[in-house]
This record gives structure tokens, C-alpha cells and sequence, in this order.
């Protein structure tokens, strides 16, 4: 088959004890690197986008839909926010879904559920007819989220794993902007009409996703889950580099996945027992880092920056609104430029030092941020100091902590619990990440602007420490490794 010639190399050590060279295999030629994974992962992720750009497309697009259907403040904030909520009904679910119906599977009902959701958005013409099309969308959304890091980590070798892993990241970030063009691309049209195409727009490409999602094949830790290991063997050996790696790989995963309790093949009922109620040493010490975590990173208080930057601005003294959004435009920019390097670095680097030098990086520039604010007056200078030190907390937090830590979730997790245990990280996450934004503006006026940021920098020295104290490097180990790694 060709798509089994071009393997990747796990050279480097990755695998060594494991699998042989597939250099050696070769007859000592180094093989190209293989990029069927990188197609799955990239397609997976793709999903991310979509969930991305309806959550961040309602900065603008309120604006309109404000005065075409005539909502109230109180109806627009909670429009506006009520996609994170919404979100949990499908993350806690998705990880028994995932393991019932597989992964592949749920990724395809991810993206319906957004097509679905962004149609009936841009046919909406009530306040309850656009809660319900957000209802819609939060559900594929929180589908995406549990099952596309899930995916990609089964999909993706370990010489390649965290740069496949952390196209999720590229992705979500991509969506972003692409919502802020559509905010301004259309916002030139006619009121009932604008805010209409900017959702309608998003129908399109859901349905080229899904189609390219069922081409790509299913995670064979999930067939082998199920006891298809001949269906798994012949998705390895797209994926690897030789057909020995692949059975040698194969061997591993059967071995992972006849640890599973018989009573799990049922149902996912008791997945969630083992994980809540009966967890060995080694599954807390797993269990404490994937929550911790999924905790740790929007308590940083960074999403409470992106989404009010404007306003700590104005608490610097800048009074141009047409500057405000040239910055924030920056933000957006930085943002992505340190997600690739964050790419690229954290297979070579590996995860442990990203995440020690990222959030080392994150609670001294958020402190210096408050210490800006504090003493800095209004001056020019002063702003210009605010700014540059957003861009240094936005840069910091995105080359590490928001990159390697769903990536590191994902990895560390066993084969039998990893979607529902991902599930409940991303539900942490998202619970935390509702409840920073949505009180940051009263946090703020309680104890001053300044000491909110003080705040989150404390929060991010304990979790500097947490990761230094407790999680171990994960970089080339593979998936079935990790048990081993965590019962030290």
C-alpha cells in the first residue's frame, strides 16, 4: 500500500526498547516521515475550528442581533454565554459515547451538531429560537473537544505525538480569527442580514469536514478496545513505519486493553466508578494532574485578558477605542505565532519544561502587568508598558500552558478511561473558565484591577510548583507506557 511506504521515523530513542529501527528495516535508508497521522490529526482538529468560531463569532455579531431581534442586555449575556454551559451536557457525556460508538463516529455527530447549530442560528429571529440553535452548537462543541485531543493522541506515534496533538490548538486559535473577519467582512450589511451571513457561513464547511472524517479510520486503540485487533493491525500499519512496528504496537495496545475490567465492555457506568470511586495509586496520581491541570490554566486568568483587554486598557489610561482594537488585533497575532513555536518545541523540548517555563513565564508577566497597572499611571509610557506586557502574558501562556496541557491530559490517561477522564478534565476546565470571565469585571472592582492580576499570578506560581513537583516527562514514552511511568 503507498500509504504504509513513507513511515514516519521513531528514531531518536523514542521507542527504542520497544520497536525496532525503521531505519534499519529499511535496509539502513532513513524513511520519510509518514503523513497519513498528520492528515487524521489535522482533520480531527478541524473540528476545534468549527466549535471556535460560533463561540467567539457572538463578540461582533451581538452587536446586530442586539437591535434585529431586540434583546434586552440581560438576554444578550446570557446568548453570549451560555455556549460554555451548554458545552458540559456533551462533555460529560462524549467519553461513554466515544467508547460505545468510537471515535471516528463521534466526531462526524460532533460536526453535525454545528452545522446544525449555525443554520439555526442564522434562521433565528426570537431569543428563544437563538438559545436553542446555541443549545445545538454547545453540544458538538463540547463533542469536540472531549474526542478530537482523544483521537489524535491514539492516532499519532510517539516521535510525533505532541506536535499532532497540538494541532487542536492551532486550529481553536485559527477559528478565532476567522470569527473576527467575519465579524468585520460583514458587518457593512444591511442589520437583519450581517449577523445572519456571519453564521451562515459556517454551515459550509462542517459538511466537508464530516465527509473527510469518514475517510480517515478509526483509532485502533479503539477497535482493539472492542476486540477488532485485525482491524487494528491494518490501521497501524498505515501509521507506522514497518509492519513489524505495527504488530509490535499492536501487542502493546491488546496488552492495555485486556486490563480492562470485563464488566466495562458493557457500558461506561463503571469507567466512571473506577476513575471516581475505586482508582488504583497510580490512576490518582493521573487523575490529580489531568484535573489539576484542566484547573491550573484558566485560573491563570489569561481568557479573562483576551476576552477584557479593552477595559484593562482603559484602566491604563488609553482613551482611543480604534488603539484598543489594534492591540487586541496583536493579541491575536502573538497568540498564534507562540502556538507554533509551542509546536515545534514540544516534541524536541518535551512537555515537562514547556509547561515549568511557560508558567513560570505567565505569573511573572502577569505580575508585572499588575504592577503596571498599580503604579503606572496614565502616561504614554505606562501604556505602552500595559501593552507590551499582555503581549508577554499572552505569548508566555500560549508557547507551553495552553498547548501541552490537553496534550499531556490526553497521553497520560489509560486506554479504558482516557475519553470519560478527559471528559471530566475538559469539564473542570470550561466550569472554570465560565466562572473567571464571568466575575472578573466584579473581582476587579472588589479588590482593584491590580489586585485581580496579583491574584491569578499567585494562582499560576502554585501550579509552577505543582508541575514541578508532580508531573514527570511523557515525551516519546508510548500511550501504554504511561501506567508504568505514574507508579513510581
Amino acid at each position: 500500500m503507498a500509504l504504509q511506504a513513507g513511515g514516519s521515523s521513531a528514531d531518536g530513542g523514542t521507542e527504542a526498547p520497544l520497536l525496532p529501527s525503521s531505519a534499519a528495516a529499511a535496509g539502513g535508508c532513513a524513511p520519510r516521515r509518514n503523513r497519513f497521522p498528520f492528515v487524521c490529526a489535522t482533520l480531527a482538529s478541524m473540528t476545534t475550528m468549527l466549535h471556535s468560531y460560533n463561540l467567539t463569532l457572538m463578540s461582533g455579531a451581538q452587536l446586530f442581533i442586539r437591535e434585529d431581534v431586540g434583546l434586552t442586555d440581560a438576554q444578550v449575556e446570557v446568548l453570549t454565554g451560555s455556549m460554555n454551559v451548554f458545552m458540559l451536557v456533551s462533555i460529560v457525556g462524549a467519553g461513554w459515547v466515544a467508547d460505545r460508538l468510537g471515535r471516528r463516529c463521534v466526531l462526524v455527530i460532533a460536526t453535525s451538531f454545528l452545522m446544525a447549530g449555525a443554520l439555526a442560528m442564522s434562521l433565528g429571529n426570537s431569543y428563544g429560537t437563538l438559545m436553542a440553535a446555541r443549545f445545538v452548537t454547545g453540544i458538538g462543541a463540547g463533542f469536540a473537544r472531549v474526542v478530537a485531543p482523544v483521537y489524535n493522541t491514539e492516532i499519532s506515534p510517539p516521535s510525533t505525538r505532541g506536535v499532532l496533538s497540538s494541532l487542536l490548538n492551532i486550529f481553536i486559535n485559527l477559528g478565532v480569527l476567522l470569527s473576527y473577519v467575519s465579524n468585520y467582512a460583514f458587518s457593512g450589511l444591511p442589520v437583519h442580514l450581517g449577523w445572519r451571513l456571519m453564521y451562515g457561513v459556517g454551515v459550509v464547511p462542517p459538511v466537508f469536514i464530516a465527509a473527510g472524517i469518514l475517510l480517515m479510520p478509526e483509532s485502533p486503540r479503539w477497535l482493539a478496545m472492542r476486540g477488532r485487533h485485525a482491524d487494528a493491525h491494518a490501521v497501524l500499519v498505515r501509521i507506522s513505519d514497518t509492519p513489524t512496528e505495527a504488530g509490535l504496537r499492536l501487542a502493546e495496545i491488546k496488552q492495555a486493553a485486556s486490563q480492562k475490567p470485563p464488566e466495562q465492555h458493557a457500558t461506561g457506568g463503571s469507567a466512571w466508578k473506577e476513575l471516581l470511586l475505586r482508582p488504583s495509586a497510580s490512576l490518582q496520581r493521573i487523575i490529580l494532574c489531568v484535573l489539576a491541570l484542566q484547573f491550573f490554566v484558566p485560573a491563570s486568568g489569561v481568557e479573562a485578558i483576551l476576552l477584557y483587554s479593552p477595559l484593562v486598557f482603559k484602566a491604563a489610561g488609553m482613551t482611543s477605542t480604534a488603539a484598543a482594537l489594534a492591540v487586541t488585533i496583536a493579541i491575536g497575532a502573538v497568540k498564534m505565532c507562540f502556538i507554533l513555536l509551542g509546536v515545534l518545541l514540544t516534541d524536541r523540548l518535551g512537555r515537562r519544561p514547556l509547561l515549568l517555563a511557560s508558567t513560570a513565564g505567565v505569573a511573572a508577566t502577569t505580575a508585572a502587568l499588575a504592577l503596571t497597572l498599580a503604579v503606572g499611571g496614565a502616561s504614554a509610557v505606562a501604556q505602552a508598558v500595559c501593552v507590551a506586557a499582555v503581549l508577554a502574558v499572552v505569548a508566555a501562556y500560549s508557547v507551553g500552558y495552553a498547548l501541552v496541557v490537553n496534550t499531556y491530559s490526553a497521553e497520560i490517561l489509560p486506554l479504558r478511561l482516557r475519553a470519560q477522564g478527559l471528559g471530566a478534565g475538559v469539564a473542570v476546565n470550561r466550569l472554570v473558565s465560565g466562572l473567571v470571565t464571568m466575575t472578573f469585571i466584579s473581582v476587579a472592582d472588589a479588590i482593584t484591577m491590580p489586585g485581580c492580576f496579583f491574584l491569578y499570578a499567585a494562582v499560576t506560581a502554585v501550579a509552577f510548583a505543582f508541575v514541578y513537583a508532580r508531573l514527570p516527562e511523557t515525551k516519546g514514552r508510548s500511550l501504554e507506557d504511561m501506567d508504568v511511568l505514574f507508579d513510581k
